[in-house]
């Protein structure tokens, strides 16, 4: 496999020298493909190896006859920097189908006459298995300036292939080939509604999430859909891992008439299908989602309470509701106590006196969500208290938390604490700490602490360019 234009340019050479096409890259590999093209181009053995191919010297004239080449140096001519060479190799490949890949390259070629030669040849040697296999080859090159032929032309061949040949690009790891695929067995009903759902609920895409979950409860719509065929679709979708898969199935419950099944849904870890659910729990007649998520949250010492739960409810309630969220900051369970965090933030509630343990909080989640929500109030925080948290005694989530709330507040404050982290043993915290001084500029607190500075910013000097730190000294009023 190559990897990179120095790997392309090696295969040129090799190929010049007359390697084996197979035995020089992957050919099932269509980013072999690409960089050999490029390769030949950036690659000099036409300038300064004449021996591997004397008759392609710029100042030579060109060749008399290419079907006197090998497959080898038939791939090199199809990827000359001459036109004039590639539009007659195109000519001669049609001897060669394993050179199919790189006629495919030249279909988009910008050169008008190697091009439509290309193309020709395209059309003519374009089959059902060699469009499944040039499939991905063929969407790349797409994405290119007049790439769309060879996309179209695909599109024509394998509109034709049956359900059993097209899924052999369900799986192509390329999601780009399976995007293509399914749009294609979509547009001609060549799968089933739970055939759909299994493949929305599968595949890691979000895009062939969306449609397939989209086509599936679509064909259920039509007027032959029946309660069996729910059975089989809404299971597949409403247990699916990925959020996307999971919403669309909680939007068909309402389609379905099942309304109050989507009730569970109200606590889903995510916020896509949360909202769903709310919706579809309002067209019931007297749904309310904000009462059930307070009849939920109403218990504080619940062990069972779903997380979704409690944002849930700051997601549609009032600023009322934090009155049942900040019980739930000293819930046993960490997930709880971070949503509970978020909900507060939400609602705009935020309590500094009150967030301000959970910075010592053993789980890093709530750690986080306490920093996030304490950030716009940064300065009303104890600077001592903060810095303290920052040394090496204390868990990383603590001291990455303290950090960034004393790199929000500035000042003198921010660049001790990140002068104080340069040399810390975390790698991740010590360059935050390298970027934070590299972009601090004094601020009015700084006035008074002059000397600090300048003897914080001399021990960073490493970090700066003399005349950077000169400048960031004479900023902070340190004499130079």
């Amino acid at each position: 496999m190559l990897e990179d234009m120095e790997d392309g340019t090696a295969a040129a050479t090799r190929l010049a020298e007359g390697a084996p096409l197979r035995s020089t890259l992957d050919v099932t590999d269509p980013g072999d493909w690409l960089l050999l093209d490029a390769g030949v181009r950036e690659v000099a053995w036409y300038r300064d190896r004449p021996r591997l191919m004397p008759e392609w010297e710029p100042s030579a004239p060109l060749p008399a006859d290419l079907t006197r080449l090998g497959e080898s140096r038939l791939a090199l001519a199809l990827c000359h920097r001459d036109g004039r060479i590639r539009q007659e190799a195109v000519r001669r490949s049609a001897e060669h189908p394993g050179l199919l890949p790189l006629v495919v390259i030249r279909c988009a070629d910008w050169a008008g006459p190697v091009r439509e030669s290309a193309r020709q040849l395209l059309r003519e040697a374009l089959g059902m298995d060699s469009a499944l296999g040039l499939a991905p080859l063929i969407l790349r090159v797409g994405r290119r300036d007049r790439g769309a032929f060879g996309v179209d032309l695909l599109g024509r061949v394998l509109r034709r292939a049956s359900h059993e040949r097209l899924a052999a690009l369900f799986t192509d790891p390329d999601r780009v080939v399976r995007r293509f695929a399914y749009r294609l067995a979509v547009e001609g009903r060549l799968l089933g509604p739970a055939e759909l759902a299994r493949a929305a609920a599968r595949d890691e895409d979000s895009v062939v999430q969306d449609l397939c979950a989209t086509a599936a409860l679509t064909a259920l719509g039509d007027e032959e859909a029946c309660e069996e065929a729910y059975e089989d679709v809404l299971p597949l979708l409403l247990s699916a891992r990925n959020p996307r898969t999971r919403s669309a199935g909680v939007t068909g419950l309402r389609r379905a008439g099942r309304p109050e099944q989507a009730e569970p849904f109200l606590s889903d870890r995510s916020a896509l299908v949360r909202a769903c659910a709310r919706y579809v729990v309002r067209q019931q007649q007297g749904g309310d989602p904000a009462a059930w998520y307070r009849d939920r949250c109403s218990a504080p010492d619940d062990p069972e309470l779903p997380p979704g739960a409690v944002i849930g409810l700051a997601e549609c309630g009032n600023r009322a509701d934090a009155g049942l969220l900040r019980p739930l900051l000293a819930h046993p369970a960490a997930r709880v106590r971070a949503r509970a965090v978020a909900g507060l933030r939400v609602l705009d509630r935020v309590d500094t006196t009150l967030l301000r343990p959970l910075l010592d909080d053993p789980a890093a989640g709530v750690v986080r969500e306490t920093a996030v929500a304490l950030l716009p109030s940064a300065t009303q925080l104890p600077a001592d208290w903060l810095l303290e948290r920052t040394g090496s005694e204390w868990p990383r989530h603590v001291r990455v938390g303290a950090f960034r709330l004393l790199d929000a507040r500035g000042g003198i404050v921010a660049l001790r604490a990140a002068v104080g982290l340069l040399a810390d043993p975390d790698t991740k915290l010590r360059t935050w700490a390298g970027l934070s001084v590299q972009r601090w500029h004094p601020s009015a607190d700084v006035r008074g602490h002059e000397a600090e500075a300048g003897d914080l910013l001399d021990r960073s000097g490493h970090l700066f360019s003399d005349h950077v730190l000169r400048r960031r000294k004479w900023e902070a009023g340190v004499d130079c």
